[in-house]
């Protein structure tokens, strides 16, 4: 188990989104969730690299590597755990406040695998 700090960094997911979208996105989303979650809905947009696979020492997908990244999941525990993790391993990581759950419930687009309107159960 992880401890956090009080004091880390997090953001809203209002923030996670201006941040990761546009032409030319700051940040890389990266959705912290497992497979199946990820299948049910993400954000149109991110990256997928599951916690557990993390923790256990895979890599970052290609095209988050060397980037800022603003790491996401269902209700922002297991993206905590996964920004500090990254952090960790020298990564410019921090997570979102209340994951995909708060991301769907300010209106934001959650798709599933094929691109159709997902949901973040």
């Amino acid at each position: 188990m992880f401890l956090f700090s009080s004091k880390a960094p997090r953001l809203s997911v209002r923030e996670a989104r201006d941040r990761t979208s546009g032409e030319r996105p700051e940040s890389v989303l990266l959705d912290v969730r497992e497979k199946p979650e990820w299948r049910a809905g993400h954000a149109p947009h991110a990256l997928h690299a599951p916690l557990t696979e993390l923790a256990a020492g895979g890599a970052l997908p290609a095209s988050a590597r060397g980037r800022a990244l603003v790491v996401i999941c269902r209700s922002g525990h297991r993206s905590r755990q996964a920004a500090k993790l990254l952090a960790e391993r020298g990564a410019d990581a921090v997570d979102v406040e209340g994951g995909m759950n708060a991301w769907a419930a300010a209106g934001y687009p959650v798709v599933d695998e094929r691109g159709n309107s997902g949901s973040t159960a």
